[in-house]
């Protein structure tokens, strides 16, 4: 890794402008996306990560920085990579979700991704956009203020990355393949900090991560939720968390001794060294939302006291309930913004487009040969299928081209349509619960790959409204190239006329990635002032290829910075 600031030398004159630059820099990597061999849970294994590790790379910039990642791909699998949370002002073309912004890199190529860090600082991450490679292809992405600014909290000793991740004992590309026919993909056998299993696995005794801490200091722990299905509380025993960013927004302060990621979000939390010497579990156990069966399994790491006694077992925290569905909500939404605070902009008041996006499990017929991998539904053949507003999002291989690229040529037909409904094709009670036994009527979805188009710098208001059909379950969304404000979120149906009086509007929160209650809504808003193609999907991995997503097509902008740029020369061809 390269980083080169920008300074100049032509004598005292120039000093004020020198310092000005000096503030930005180009942060210059090459990364190798290749197979390796690993030892976990007993047994050696072959995966596919960077640069020979799990996690990947970390990047560590700062606000107002260039990064250029030159991606050369030594897999036997297509990939793309996701920069998890930036907003790719002017550099749509490096967001990564294949076929929507790119066709993938294939084995063999190579593609320069370049993007600026524009006010955003915190925490966000980056992961593989192919398929289950995100399950090893994956790194944090920690942006710290400009030179010469400093963080709206107290000073910290150590900042420590915690990403907690999956494992499976077998090809993490055939689970895939799996969920991208509708079969319900096997659970991985394992979670994973900072890519160590743990000592509650077998054979990982001495795989377990280890925080090395010295009593009575700050730490400020950057936690990233990079597990591909599964949602989690996090505990250090004897430990209090105070939040003090999500998703790379300021927060105010928050208390609590419990933690709660949904795949996709960040957390930055500081703790206080202030117990006595000794050594303290932290630990990862699911949050479940539903019946579903998944990996029912704890992991954890240990915090190390300077001078702890090894002799002496670690003291474990006591984790909640994985049904604690109040303790989810109560983290979920006691969390505010940090109003006034850097990069802070107040909530648009007027809204230019509403929509009403109800979304959940779905279902599509069954033509796969015999009856092994369909499912039998009163009689009919089903496999398991995903839809928003009863549409089942396909991503458009084999095409021709990405969506973005038909975009920028406006050659859109036979890529995408552009009429992606704003409401539900009719209207019912979302969240009975008696959907949960299959109404076959309400159930199946036409598969299609639809956009919404939106104008540019209009301010786009959505009510995520989750439904019960084939079983409720809190479900993370994600929104490409925007922040969004978080304006309330609560269970049942969604009402206006009750709700919308519970809307904050003044330190609200503000995410790239919401955990929209089970069985429940939120109301989320942004402004669209970033052209291009952005994809909305839920975040648990197996739910894109079963058709839980949509895009936004954004319209350019009146100026040449505000309209999308011309596609890089080596950008991948389908």
């Amino acid at each position: 890794m390269k980083r080169f600031g920008f300074s100049l030398a032509w004598g005292f004159a120039t000093i004020v402008l020198a310092s000005s630059l000096v503030s930005a820099a180009v942060v210059d990597y090459t990364w190798d996306v290749e197979n390796f061999t690993v030892e976990r849970l007993c047994d050696e294994h072959v995966v596919t990560g960077v640069n020979g590790s799990i996690p990947g790379p970390a990047i560590n910039v700062r606000e107002g920085d260039t990064v250029i990642i030159h991606v050369r791909n030594k897999s036997p699998y297509n990939v793309t990579l996701h920069w998890h949370g930036i907003f790719q002002l002017a550099s749509q073309w490096s967001d990564g979700p294949e076929y929507v912004t790119q066709c993938p890199i294939p084995p063999g190529g190579s593609y320069r991704y370049k993007f600026t860090i524009t006010k955003q600082e915190g925490t966000l991450w980056w992961h593989a956009h192919s398929s289950f490679l995100r399950s090893n292809v994956y790194g944090a992405l920690i942006i710290r203020p400009r030179w010469g600014h400093s963080y709206p909290f107290p000073r910290v000793y150590q900042e420590v990355p915690i990403l907690l991740g999956e494992w499976w004992n077998v090809n993490v590309e055939d689970v895939g393949n799996n969920a991208s026919q509708g079969i319900v993909p096997r659970n991985s056998d394992a979670f994973t900090i900072n890519g160590l299993p743990g000592d509650l696995y077998n054979c990982s005794q001495n795989q377990t991560y280890r925080l090395n801490v010295k009593q009575g200091k700050r730490y400020l722990l950057r936690i990233i939720n990079a597990a591909l299905n599964e949602q989690h509380f996090f505990k250090i025993a004897n430990h209090s968390f105070t939040v003090v960013a999500i998703d790379a927004s300021y927060t105010r302060q928050y208390k609590t001794d419990v933690i709660v990621l949904a795949p996709g979000q960040t957390v930055d939390a500081i703790i206080t060294t202030n117990q006595s010497v000794g050594s303290y579990y932290m630990a990862f156990t699911e949050y479940r939302s539903s019946n579903v069966i998944n990996n029912n399994s704890t992991t954890r790491g240990v915090l190390v006291y300077e001078g702890a006694s090894q002799s002496l077992a670690p003291i474990m925290p006591d984790l909640p309930d994985q049904f604690d569905t109040p303790t989810a909500h109560k983290f979920y939404t006691n969390i505010t913004g940090l109003a006034g605070g850097p990069h802070w902009i107040p909530v648009p008041r007027s809204v230019d487009e509403n929509m009403f996006i109800a979304f959940g499990i779905a279902l599509t017929p069954c033509n796969l040969p015999g009856p092994s991998g369909c499912i039998n539904l009163g009689g009919i053949n089903v496999l398991l299928s995903a839809s928003m507003n009863n549409e089942s999002f396909v991503l458009p291989k084999g095409r021709g081209s990405s969506m973005l690229e038909a975009l920028y040529h406006n050659n859109v037909s036979g890529v995408y349509t552009r009429d992606f409904p704003s409401q539900p094709p009719f209207v019912f009670d979302y969240t009975d619960p008696s959907l949960a036994f299959g109404n076959t009527t309400l159930a199946f979805a036409p598969k299609s790959t639809k956009a919404k188009p939106v104008k540019f710098n209009s301010t786009v208001q959505i009510v995520l409204q989750n439904t019960a059909i084939l079983g409720a379950e809190n479900h993370p969304i994600h929104v490409h190239g925007f922040n969004f404000y978080v304006l309330a979120q609560g269970f049942g149906n969604y009402n206006a006329s009750v709700d919308e009086s519970e809307f904050n509007f003044v330190n609200l929160q503000v995410r790239n990635t919401i955990a929209v209650p089970v069985g429940g809504w939120a109301v989320i808003r942004f402004r669209a002032d970033n052209p291009g193609i952005w994809l909305v999907h839920c975040h648990l991995e197996n739910h894109l290829p079963w058709g839980l997503a949509m895009t936004f097509e954004v319209e350019n902008g009146p100026t040449p910075s505000t309209r999308l740029p011309s596609p890089p020369a080596d950008l991948p061809k389908c």
